[in-house]
């Protein structure tokens, strides 16, 4: 979630007045006195941290709290350094002498807190040689991770330049439509981007980028290799290559577009179509929705079946996973998520139309599918639509909205929980796969046996996995070592799916234990 218009505050309300040690105190530090706009910007920044964080956290935060925090988090810059809260008033140590002091604000007043944040920051930069000589992206790193630190494992700050990395994966970026990879020094092309500048000019994979806009790259680390590429829309830029194939250089000249990082990969093997999801981004339910029209067009409209593949997907942006299973869905309640801030309580429902027209579905996880690509899954269990494979996901059922902070650094915080259709928070649990392959190595009949030996202990843990209380978390853990986490990325889950799909009693078997007598939503 970004925010709207920055704050304006008047210079007399900007700056308060702090009281600051005299002559007993550390020794002051040489410093550049901060500028009126620019403290009023630091203002600006803490205020609509505190606030956004204390009014959309999962649960209730007060302002007073976070922002103790935020001042303690400036030891990670500085050790000497010690923030006090005493009744009504809040000081700041230097190797145990205060240094400045100021009346705490009220427990929920997130300009007083800014200001007071602001002031002390400044004061600290005055006494303290280390906060002196750090930037001010280092400082708002530490004071957000202060904040943050006594929240949960996913509620972070990213500092301005990883949050507009951030950003380009979530929404995309200028560029002009290549993956690159380092291999012993040279920067080669490893894809080219279907309908994108560089398809369209002639790169191809195995180039060697040399220069960009007659610059030398060569020996240049990535990130500033793809810096170098990247740039505003409709922006121009020259890229020459070297070709080994031909022994030969070439200048490609483009002009820069939006490239959303393609997260979708398929193909279709006599009649069984896989799609392979790496994470979700703002294009991922489009290349689904290409992928499942391709499978129909090679399959001449007689699909076999269809594997979803999710291992190793981390999530990302939740309405394109909603999207996705809506794709294959005709009817039915997707997920909700429930939160405390108003926004956050959502539900969403199957649209009505199945893309894939019926067509049985096998979906493979691992312990590292998480999220968004849990969400995927969950819903088209639930609601009968495929066959989960693999072993027990992540168990990331929370959701981050993303605070747009005035310094463009970014807050992704914790504001909801995910609920599956059934009824169950994916939460410190995840997706429990009807066909389990944890443990398994040798080819996928060890599982197929395991599950045919075991189908009512099946049932029965699939009645305890939905009834499991969030709060109940040993019972939880418990429940996920009947099928223990693991990554996984051998052809063992791929060969149990061809063989779900080519047998329909088995396929209709663990359908059938995973999706009878569903809880209602209500």
């Amino acid at each position: 979630m970004m925010l709207g218009s920055r704050m304006r505050l008047p210079v007399s309300m900007a700056i308060m007045v702090v009281a600051l040690a005299g002559c007993t105190g550390p020794k002051a530090t040489k410093h550049q006195p901060i500028s009126t706009a620019n403290l009023i910007h630091h203002i600006e920044v803490y205020t609509a941290g505190f606030r956004n964080i204390s009014e959309k956290y999962i649960r209730p935060l007060r302002v007073d709290k976070i922002a103790v925090g935020g001042l303690e988090g400036l030891a990670s810059i500085d050790p000497a350094l010690q923030a006090e809260r005493h009744n009504d008033h809040v000081r700041l140590l230097l190797e145990g002498q205060e240094i400045v002091s100021a009346k705490a604000p009220s427990m929920m007043d997130a300009r007083g807190w800014g200001k007071v944040t602001a002031n002390f920051e400044q004061a600290a930069r005055r006494q303290s040689k280390l906060l002196s000589s750090a930037g001010d992206e280092k400082i708002y790193e530490a004071v957000f991770d202060g904040v943050l630190a006594d929240l949960d494992v996913f509620s972070r700050y990213s500092g301005a330049a990883e949050a507009k990395r951030n950003r380009a994966r979530r929404e995309g970026f200028g560029g002009i439509g290549i993956r690159i990879k380092i291999v012993k020094g040279k920067s080669l092309v490893m894809e080219v981007i279907d309908n994108t500048p560089a398809a369209q000019t002639g790169i191809k994979v195995d180039d060697e980028i040399t220069h960009i806009n007659n610059a030398d790259v060569r020996n240049m680390k990535l990130r500033g290799l793809l810096n170098r590429l990247r740039g505003p829309v409709h922006s121009d830029v020259s890229v020459r290559v070297y070709r080994a194939s031909q022994d030969h250089e070439f200048t490609f000249a483009m002009t820069r577009e939006h490239i959303v990082p393609n997260t979708v990969t398929s193909h279709v093997d006599q009649g069984v179509g896989y799609i392979k999801i790496s994470s979700f981004n703002q294009s991922t339910a489009e290349g689904v929705a290409k992928a499942l029209g391709d499978l129909r067009r090679v399959a001449n409209n007689d699909p076999r079946g269809l594997i979803v593949d999710l291992r190793g997907n981390p999530g990302g942006l939740l309405k394109q996973s909603v999207k996705v299973a809506d794709l294959l869905l005709t009817h039915g309640h997707i997920v909700s998520t429930s939160g405390r801030h108003p926004d956050s309580l959502n539900h969403y429902e199957a649209g009505g139309r199945d893309f894939a027209e019926g067509i049985p579905i096998v979906v493979l996880v691992d312990g590292k599918s998480a999220s968004a690509s849990e969400i995927v899954a969950a819903a088209l269990q639930d609601l009968g639509r495929a066959v989960v494979v693999g072993t027990a996901s992540f168990g990331k059922g929370t959701v981050q909205t993303v605070i747009r902070l005035p310094n463009d650094g970014e807050v992704a915080l914790t504001w909801s929980r995910f609920i599956a259709p059934s009824g169950y928070a994916l939460h410190g649990l995840g997706v429990w796969p009807v066909i389990c392959t944890s443990g398994v190595s040798k080819g996928p009949r060890a599982a197929l046996d395991r599950f045919e030996r075991n189908k009512s202990e099946i049932r029965a843990n699939y009645v305890s996995w939905r009834q499991s209380l969030i709060d109940e978390k040993e019972s939880r853990s418990a429940l996920r070592q009947a099928c223990a986490s693991e990554r996984r990325k051998s052809t063992v889950e791929l060969r149990i799916a061809e063989l779900i799909l080519s047998e329909p009693h088995l396929y209709a078997q663990a359908i059938e234990l995973t999706s009878r007598d569903i809880q209602a939503w209500k």
